[in-house]
């Protein structure tokens, strides 16, 4: 966005389409917005080897509104001229094969899943599989919502006909008859079903000592709940990205459509918070939420759910300790006990003395010795604290090695809650 310049997701972009090695078109967007400095942009992408034509790079840089659709045909005609200098071409007289972009469950269609046809044709009745799920296409939707009977390479389109949800970014393909689908489909749950078997973390002795030995992993447990598979995917990356040495999140479960009384019982048993994204949970999942008092977090922005899980992780961090000072006092006399042992005469300089507090004798700078208190007097009453201006007599555990111009400092030691980096 012209307005807020090169974000992480942009940054995390660059180096899916620079590990893909293809062609990078930046489209500047919010141009007119108050703010909008489009050079800014393009300055911060040279951070990131991305270097703008006008600016003597290989980078083409399109100005764009989206909202009032300025400079968009300027983007089609640059992305037209990137693929033919690239000579990206395809056969469209094969079967189809292209990419899911994303893909949901709605009530009165069942799955419906936008597509991206890559290469091939795409016909009515064609049979098709994505992941794990398969069908026959029933209908399709171009961009502008029209029906269409046929779409080629390079156009998205909304298919209907998959008995289940796809996942974003599933590979689809359209293939010979349903028979073979339902057999690649079979042959492709139950390799996912060995490998889930296989990553099932199972505690074994070894692993048991080794995670002794490395320290107890903390770990938030979320479900995820979205109104699409791209946001469940988006949500799921985001959040595994938070995983520390000591705090883990893990995502139990991610699926498409209303929290339902199932979620909320798994997220139960499992002691797992809920994490809703444009969705809401029913009637029942509410009721069932409040008696199981299960943490449902509904939120409609990304970033939004992203800081709150980040504090819930802060929370799980073994807390760090910091050394508050609580005062100072000179030793200005010394007296033996024979029953109690050395007792020191001192006057509070600054702060207070507490008698729970832990104490350090400094001696010309240097620290001989730390402990606690054996004693706090104010004359021959045993006190809690004695504050500045105060004179006092106190006695040391374990420790009777103290002399006169001696500097005790008294200090205690405050957990401090830790956030993650």
């Amino acid at each position: 966005a012209a307005d807020d310049g090169v974000m992480p997701q942009t940054i995390e972009a660059i180096h899916h389409a620079k590990a893909a090695e293809v062609s990078i078109i930046v489209a500047i967007n919010k141009i007119d917005k108050p703010g909008a400095d489009p050079n800014r942009v393009k300055q911060e992408l040279t951070e990131h080897g991305l270097v703008a034509e006008e600016w003597g790079g290989e980078t083409i840089c399109v100005n764009v509104s989206a909202i009032k659709r300025e400079g968009l045909t300027d983007l089609l005609e640059m992305i037209l001229l990137v693929a033919e200098v690239g000579e990206f071409k395809a056969n469209q007289n094969r079967p189809a094969r292209g990419t899911v972009i994303e893909a949901e469950l709605d009530k009165a269609r069942g799955p419906v899943a936008n597509v991206l046809v890559q290469n091939g044709s795409l016909n009515i009745g064609d049979t098709i599989i994505a992941g794990v799920a398969f069908g026959r296409v029933r209908a399709m939707m171009d961009d502008k919502g029209r029906r269409i009977k046929k779409a080629g390479p390079s156009t998205p389109v909304e298919v209907i006909g998959f008995s289940d949800v796809p996942l974003a970014g599933d590979i689809f393909m359209a293939v010979e008859d349903e028979k073979l689908a339902r057999t690649i489909v079979t042959r492709r749950q139950t390799k996912k079903r060995e490998e889930e078997l296989k990553t099932t973390n199972r505690v074994s002795l070894e692993d048991l000592f080794k995670h002794i030995q490395e320290g107890q992993i903390k770990e938030l447990g979320i479900i995820v709940k979205a109104d699409v598979q791209g946001s469940v995917e988006a949500l799921r990356q985001a959040l595994e990205r938070l995983n520390t040495g000591e705090v883990k999140v893990n995502i139990i479960h991610g699926g498409v459509g209303a929290i339902s009384e199932t979620d909320i019982m798994f997220a139960s048993a499992s002691n797992a918070i809920i994490i809703g994204f444009n969705v809401r949970p029913d009637i029942n999942a509410r009721k069932a939420a409040e008696s199981e008092k299960v943490d449902v977090r509904l939120y409609r922005v990304i970033y939004d759910a992203i800081e709150d899980v980040k504090a819930a992780m802060s929370g799980l961090l073994d807390p760090e300790y910091k050394e508050v000072m609580l005062g100072r006092a000179e030793i200005r006399k010394i007296f033996r006990a024979s029953k109690i042992g050395t007792i020191a005469g001192c006057y509070v300089l600054e702060g207070k003395l507490e008698r729970d507090a832990g104490v350090r004798v400094v001696r010309d700078g240097i620290v001989v010795h730390e402990g606690k208190l054996d004693s706090l007097k104010r004359f021959k009453d045993d006190v809690k604290e004695v504050v500045q201006g105060y004179e006092c007599g106190l006695a040391l555990e374990k420790f009777n090695e103290i002399k006169e111009g001696d500097i005790i400092e008294a200090f205690s030691i405050e957990a401090v809650k830790r956030e993650l980096s």
